[in-house]
């Protein structure tokens, strides 16, 4: 018997699918405004509103039911070629979409309400009856089988046998629910109760359902969509389904013609649609419990009431050709997809961070006893417990793709709102990253595309007259580098407008006006709190909020933003972001007397340094093999004492197109990286983006290069570059 709980898991399963539903039916129909002839879209978009109309009903999801019936009716006609879906019928679906979308987020997963803005519905299903010239089709109602049809099986009709579990009522499930929903798929000309199982008056139990059913339902939908009706009763019932004659007999055709790619009993009878996956797999399942020998799956099919044994008997012909003609395929396998709560992978990344801590320990203890096996095992044990975390982490790992496509939509719908022609280009689709920075992604590059569709492609006109084309280009790209991910946002368009943006700097007390700053510190003045360029608000922008927001989110998953902007060309707005932000590899310092940790690929090479020749500054310049260098004294940076050693250290590290030696006392080489975040009295100490425990216990923390290079460039005038000290090459300490 399902309880609240259990209810509400599967009434919760249905929201997630509705969501790759309406997912899918938006990228079809995007597909379909650049391609409205596209066959495979438009079956595609069909199927998805089925689906979504069918287990909405299931749910008694009425308002979403009744509303997806409208858009399937209107996509029969499409998909029939009495409809062709114009842009302004395209824009008005995409409307309904996000109607289905809002009412998806309004179910409410424990008691299954959904409040409706009927108003709304109501000017929605107008603009389309508005569009097409007619009214459209109503909901389709139930069709009751006329009593003289129920005296009579019906010649043309798929028969349903229909056996329910005791338990279906008690489950909250209702039969007649189902049988009214096959109302929708055509007409049920025969309907017989069974009550054989009734038991004495004294003995029935009234929550208990006895009950089957025979069902003779004329219909042109399919084995498998009349399958999907019984979707969700599939643990509560036994459900049998034979063709009609007629369809029998075109199956029969079918298994003939089919390729000669399958030679499985079961993929025959599937793929000619006499058989669903779901009976083939109970039909394997009776095969393999079998006590004695196994009986032929055709024979188990045929007494499971499955299929015809004419279906059989012609699989069979066809299987014996195919292996005579030495066509074979790979034997069937399950799928290997698993569905995981995100949760769940956050629990085992955790645990995962524990064993990486605890063999740390573990080796460490090895070394200080000098045990040559202890320290053997302990270095085994480190190498399986390396495996165990970059397998976890894998597991985290989604294509960036999916993101990358739901743009489609804000290019289309934006440009048309600004009268622009935009074509936008998705490079590095496949390219994988932590799932957690992905969904934390979608903001920030959300106002990056808007900004360059506003701000940055010119209208048609103004780019005919540079000698551009009219159609915009804006692109979308993502690829690995240097163990990071970069994300690029780029167009086609004016570029950034350096002068406007030093003149606004300068009004806001941002700039020097006597200062002359490279060009590229002048573009970076944009991701200032409030700054902007734009003369007029707009619904799009003008109002000074989002580039620093922007770079506080990207700021926020320990990545960096560049720009490379030229004037007529276009612009570039670069990120790098870490891979993932639950483990790391790390490298591991000291000054006065504390650990730090550096990510070990922003590292690029760690060179010896006389102190007497830098002295005591917290900011400064080395010559380094003939350039110089800008350096940070992470001891003095942080007020902390440094060693009395007459000999530091420097490490250079790279971030994108700037390069920085940090120095420091000790170093002590690579290591597994477990990020803690920081207490509330440390999470706005700038320079330090997290914390990890050392198999030592103590705590190191973790610093944020992208913080303390800006910091340094802030205070690069501190020492002037005449005041530099040369470092002579020496051989690097720690490699790429």
């Amino acid at each position: 018997m399902l309880n609240g709980d259990q209810w509400s898991q599967l009434l919760q399963g249905f929201i997630e699918e509705a969501r790759d539903l309406s997912q899918q039916a938006e990228e079809y129909l995007l597909q379909l405004d650049q391609q409205p002839d596209d066959a495979e879209a438009i079956n595609g978009l069909f199927r998805a509103m089925h689906t979504l109309k069918g287990s909405a009903g299931l749910f008694s999801l009425t308002p979403l039911a009744s509303f997806t019936h409208h858009l399937e009716n209107l996509l029969m006609a499409v998909r029939d070629g009495q409809r062709r879906l114009e842009p302004s019928l395209v824009s008005l679906m995409l409307r309904c979409l996000d109607e289905i979308v809002s009412m998806i987020a309004l179910i409410d997963a424990e008691t299954g309400e959904l409040p409706v803005d009927e108003a709304h519905q109501a000017e929605l299903l107008a603009a389309l009856a508005a569009h097409l010239g007619e009214p459209l089709a109503s909901a389709p109602e139930t069709h009751e089988a006329p009593a003289a049809a129920q005296d009579e099986r019906g010649s043309g009709a798929w028969h349903l046998s229909l056996r329910f579990d005791g338990d279906l009522l008690r489950n909250g499930f209702d039969p007649m629910s189902f049988i009214q929903y096959l109302g929708r798929l055509g007409t049920v000309t025969s309907l017989e109760v069974l009550d054989d199982n009734l038991p004495p008056f004294a003995e029935m139990d009234p929550e208990t359902c006895y009950l089957g059913l025979e069902i003779d339902l004329d219909t042109p939908a399919s084995k498998a969509e009349i399958e999907d009706v019984f979707e969700f009763i599939r643990d509560f019932c036994t459900l049998r389904m034979l063709p009609p004659a007629s369809t029998l007999d075109d199956c029969l055709r079918l298994i003939q013609a089919l390729p000669e790619a399958d030679e499985r009993i079961g993929g025959i009878l599937v793929a000619a649609g006499l058989l669903t996956e779901h009976e083939l797999q109970q039909g394997l399942a009776v095969q393999a419990s079998a006590p004695a020998e196994k009986p032929p799956l055709g024979a188990v099919l045929v007494e499971q009431g499955l299929v015809a044994p004419q279906a059989v008997d012609a699989a069979l012909a066809r299987q014996q050709k195919t292996r005579r003609d030495g066509e074979r395929r790979a034997p069937n396998t399950e799928s290997t997809l698993v569905k995981v709560a995100a949760h769940k992978l956050d629990e085992l990344i955790n645990l995962v961070g524990e064993l990486v801590i605890s063999a740390a320990a573990a080796r460490m203890q090895a070394q200080e006893h000098g045990n040559p096996l202890c320290q053997e095992s302990a270095q085994t044990v480190n190498q399986r417990v390396e495996q165990i975390r970059e397998a976890a982490l894998k597991l985290r790992m989604i294509e960036i793709g999916d993101t990358f496509n739901r743009f489609h939509r804000v290019v289309r719908d934006v440009s048309q709102q600004l009268g622009k022609d935009i074509r936008l280009e998705i490079r590095g689709a496949d390219t994988e990253l932590d799932k957690t920075v992905i969904d934390k992604l979608a903001d920030p590059l959300t106002h990056l595309v808007r900004n360059a569709i506003d701000h940055g492609i010119e209208p048609a006109e103004q780019r005919l007259a540079a000698g551009k084309s009219a159609e915009g280009h804006l692109g979308l790209n993502a690829f690995h580098e240097s163990g990071m991910i970069v994300i690029e946002v780029s167009d086609d368009g004016r570029g950034l407008n350096t002068a406007r943006i030093r003149e606004k700097a300068i009004e806001r007390g941002l700039l020097d006006p006597q200062a002359n700053p490279p060009e590229h510190e002048v573009q970076r003045l944009i991701f200032a709190a409030g700054f902007s360029t734009a003369d007029n608000v707009s619904d799009l922008s003008g109002r000074g909020v989002g580039m620093d927001v922007v770079r506080s989110a990207i700021e926020a998953l320990r990545g960096s933003i560049e720009i490379d902007s030229r004037p007529g060309q276009g612009c570039v707005f670069r990120i790098r972001l870490p891979l993932t932000l639950a483990i790391i590899d790390g490298f591991l310092v000291s000054l006065g007397g504390e650990h730090f940790v550096v990510p070990l690929n922003l590292v690029t090479e760690c060179l010896e340094l006389d102190e007497a020749r830098l002295g005591r500054r917290a900011y400064g310049h080395i010559e380094l093999r003939g350039r110089p260098l800008p350096c940070i004294d992470l001891a003095a940076h942080f007020d902390l004492p440094s060693s009395a050693q007459g000999r530091r250290n420097i490490v250079v590290v790279s971030l994108g197109r700037r390069q920085a030696g940090l120095i420091v006392d000790e170093l002590h080489g690579e290591l597994q990286t477990v990020i803690k975040p920081l207490g509330l009295l440390f999470e706005h100490l700038r320079g330090i983006s997290g914390s990890t425990i050392l198999g030592s216990g103590q705590v190191a923390l973790i610093l944020d290069i992208a913080s303390l290079l800006q910091h340094l460039q802030q205070n690069a005038d501190a020492e002037p570059r005449a005041h530099a000290h040369p470092v002579p090459a020496r051989p690097d300490l720690a490699g790429q």
